[in-house]
Parts: C-alpha cells; sequence; structure tokens
C-alpha cells in the first residue's frame, strides 16, 4: 500500500494540514513537530506527489517521453517526431529509457522524478493488462503502444491488425503463397508481435493460403542480430517459402543480409516486407518494403492529447480517448523488382 498524508498524519498524532507544511518546507512548524513528520514519513516511506503540486501550481512547460530503449530505431525516430512535435507547442521534452522492465515501468509512473513535468508520453513494454490499475495517476498521462487496453488514459495507437493484414495481403498480390513471418513471440496476450501476426493469419486465411506453424519463427528480441539468426533457422530447416514478413524493419534488415550471404535472390527467389518504415529501410540493397505506422502522426496526436489534458482544469475533455493513427504500404524493391527508391 502507499502511504498518503493521512497515514503520516496519523502516525505522528498530527493534522493533515501540518504533515502538508511539512512536506511544503514551512519553517513556521515547530521543530520538534517537524521531527516527528518526518520520522513519520521516513518509517512508511511516503513520496509526496510532487508532479500534482507543481500542476496545480501551474506548467512548467516540460512533458516527458517514456520509451523502453533509444537502441531500437523506431523509439530514436519517434523520439526525434516527438521532440520536434513538442517543440513547435513551446514545451521542452525530457526522454526516458525503461529498458522495457516492468518494475522499471511502474517506478517511472510513481516516482518523484515526475515533479519537473507537466505529463507524461509512456510506451510500456515490461507492463501487462494486470498491470492496468497503475495507470490512475493524478498527472496527465498519455499511452503509445498496445500492451496495455482500456486504461483510464488517452491511448495512441497504431493499425497493427490491418497493418499486418496488408503487408501479407501485399505479398500475396505478388503472387506469392508460402509466407514466413518472423518475430512472434511465445504467448503473448497484447502487444505489436501478436497484433501483427494476427492480422498475418486473417489474410492468409482470406486467401485459403496455408496457416502451417512451421512458417512462424518466433524470438523474443526484435534486432537485426535476432533477424538474422530467424532468418538462417528458416534456411537450415529447409522448409520451403518464398516470402517474409518480418514484424518490424529491424528484423527486416537482419533477413536481407543472411538472404544476400546465402545467395537468396531479393526478390526474385524470396520476396520480404517489414513493419515501421525506419529512415535505413529506404537505402538498404535492395530497399526495404514496409508498412508506415505513421509515425509522424502518432508523435503529433500524442502530443496534442497530453498539452490537451495538461490545459483540461475542468475535465471538458471527458473521458480517456483511443486515438487511432492510418497507415501505408511502401512498396519498394525488396517485393517488387519494378520498385525504386523513394526520393522523399
Amino acid at each position: 500500500m502507499v502511504a498518503t498524508l493521512k497515514d503520516v498524519a496519523g502516525a505522528a498524532g498530527v493534522s493533515v494540514k501540518t504533515v502538508s507544511n511539512v512536506v511544503n518546507g514551512y519553517d513556521f512548524v515547530k521543530a520538534a513537530t517537524r521531527v516527528k513528520v518526518l520520522a513519520a514519513i521516513e518509517e512508511l516511506g511516503y513520496q509526496p506527489n510532487l508532479a500534482a503540486r507543481n500542476l496545480r501550481a501551474g506548467r512548467t512547460g516540460v512533458i516527458g517521453l517514456a520509451v523502453p530503449s533509444l537502441s531500437f530505431s523506431y523509439f530514436a525516430e519517434l523520439a526525434d517526431a516527438v521532440l520536434e512535435a513538442s517543440r513547435r507547442l513551446g514545451f521542452v521534452t525530457l526522454i526516458e529509457q525503461t529498458g522495457g522492465d516492468r518494475e522499471a515501468e511502474l517506478e517511472l509512473l510513481r516516482g518523484s522524478r515526475l515533479s519537473m513535468l507537466d505529463g507524461l508520453m509512456f510506451s510500456p513494454l515490461g507492463m501487462s493488462m494486470d498491470d492496468v490499475d497503475a495507470l490512475n495517476v493524478d498527472y496527465p498521462l498519455v499511452l503509445l503502444g498496445e500492451r496495455i487496453f482500456g486504461g483510464p488514459t488517452d491511448h495512441v495507437v497504431m493499425q497493427n491488425v490491418e497493418g499486418g493484414y496488408a503487408a501479407t495481403e501485399h505479398l500475396i498480390g505478388s503472387g506469392r503463397t508460402r509466407i514466413a513471418v518472423l518475430g512472434a513471440h511465445v504467448a503473448e496476450r497484447v502487444g505489436s508481435a501478436s497484433l501483427r501476426l494476427q492480422g498475418y493469419r486473417a489474410a492468409l486465411k482470406d486467401h485459403g493460403l496455408d496457416l502451417g506453424d512451421e512458417l512462424v519463427v518466433f524470438r523474443e528480441g526484435w534486432h537485426r542480430t535476432d533477424g538474422a539468426a530467424a532468418t538462417q533457422e528458416l534456411l537450415d530447416s529447409g522448409v520451403p517459402f518464398d516470402a517474409i514478413f518480418a514484424l518490424n524493419d529491424e528484423l527486416a534488415l537482419g533477413a536481407l543480409r543472411v538472404l544476400n550471404q546465402e545467395g537468396v535472390r531479393v526478390p526474385e527467389d524470396v520476396a520480404v516486407i517489414g513493419f515501421d518504415n525506419l529512415i535505413e529501410g529506404q537505402f538498404a540493397m535492395p530497399s526495404l518494403s514496409t508498412i508506415d505506422p505513421g509515425r509522424s502522426s502518432i508523435a503529433e496526436r500524442a502530443v496534442d492529447a497530453l498539452i490537451e489534458r495538461i490545459g483540461d482544469r475542468s475535465g471538458e475533455v471527458g473521458a480517456p480517448r483511443v486515438i487511432e493513427v492510418p497507415f501505408t504500404t511502401v512498396v519498394r524493391e525488396s517485393s517488387s523488382a519494378n520498385a525504386s527508391i523513394p526520393t522523399a
């Protein structure tokens, strides 16, 4: 249980107002009383809600963005887009990396480091739907991603299922019938991997194609090394395939490397498509087809929603909103011999 002002007041034998005066550093509190209150705070582990105090006093002009890791190109490019969107609206953005660790994410939500922020944009990775109560915070919070549904906050989401369907349907439309998928997560209930895999399977079913599990390669990591290892595993298995849908671009870039070194022609022998539309995909050899989830729109909509909540003192914004951003299919050389590198 999180200690409250009332708990501290009871332990110290003083009023809640007195505890508040001590927490806020007012010097008219008697020394003996201050000592009792501070001892109770230490004993109970009470943490003042500094974020709420700042919001009551007025804006700081600073908002936060918490992501798993900037070593993922997607989150690095998302952070850049958020910085630009917030700058245009006169806000400074501080970036926090959680490592995708559940305890680090929970600590971030309740930590005193939020004291300098007007609000937070948060992309959880380690937390699950079982942690939804942790999102009941008393400062403006906007979620990014798909880890938690039905929570008490605004939630900006990309169309993962529809994007996965579109990627697979594009490969089917180019004549591919044995489409492997890289980067599925074992037993994942909610998350980008499970949602994109859902779209993949729906497209295969709608087109009457094999749903065999031998074409699904599981990898918990989504870096280039994981894509390379998954592709090598697929080749070594002897399972026939004529296309790869990688659940993100980093996996796809790793796949392109291994296919090239093993003498597999792309797209003649195997077509490849990724997801995220990373800038570097344009300059791969061959250039990478991908699903563009609307990263710039995600950043802009998230910043707009957060600032709207920050300025909403009367509750007029209303109930939590799910804000869905449209995607586009970007066709390049890795899935079409006729495609060319775009100039912009």
